[in-house]
């Protein structure tokens, strides 16, 4: 739990549920080496690394830090809607990690001083939904997003070397 850098203890039920599964990200990658981190499995020719990616700047960052927290740094990072699924080349997967922590921690910091009624600080014109109701609804959202995209991880693990996440023989 606490070797990825996650907070062992978040407040309330459903972060609890979003910190099993952030882990569950970390966890099913865990050993992969940079090729095959960074190695597309699938047609769509995402990869694992860029999936992280996209967890930490399309997830974290902007339901916690930019929507529900109002951070003038993480809003002006999401201005312009860019493709977080592409890790730049002479980026380490490490650095991925490192950053999807990042914005683990920012995001737990927000939950944590917010109520679960608070409505978003912040919306982006750029987007044709409409925000969540409150923070409440956010974290099963991203709970949602975050569990999906586990899974992906999981089958994309099984392809590349058979492990499996929480099998027991």
């Amino acid at each position: 739990m606490e070797r990825h850098g996650l907070n062992p203890r978040p407040s309330g039920r459903g972060a609890r549920q979003l910190n099993w599964k952030r882990r569950h990200v970390l966890d099913i990658l865990d050993g992969l080496d940079e090729a095959d981190l960074r190695r597309p499995v699938l047609p769509s020719a995402w990869t694992p690394a860029g999936l992280v990616r996209h967890l930490a700047i399309d997830v974290e960052r902007f339901w916690f830090s930019a929507v529900f927290g109002g951070d003038p740094d993480a809003v002006a990072s999401l201005a312009t809607p860019a493709d977080a699924w592409q890790v730049p080349g002479d980026r380490p997967a490490s650095e991925v990690f490192a950053l999807y922590r990042e914005e683990i921690a920012r995001a737990d910091e927000v939950i944590a001083s917010s109520a679960p009624d608070q409505a978003p600080r912040w919306w982006p014109d750029y987007r044709d939904d409409q925000p969540p109701s409150d923070l409440r609804e956010a974290i099963l959202h991203v709970l949602v997003e975050t569990a999906t995209h586990a899974g992906h991880l999981d089958a994309v693990r099984e392809l590349i070397d058979g492990k499996q996440f929480l099998v027991l023989d």
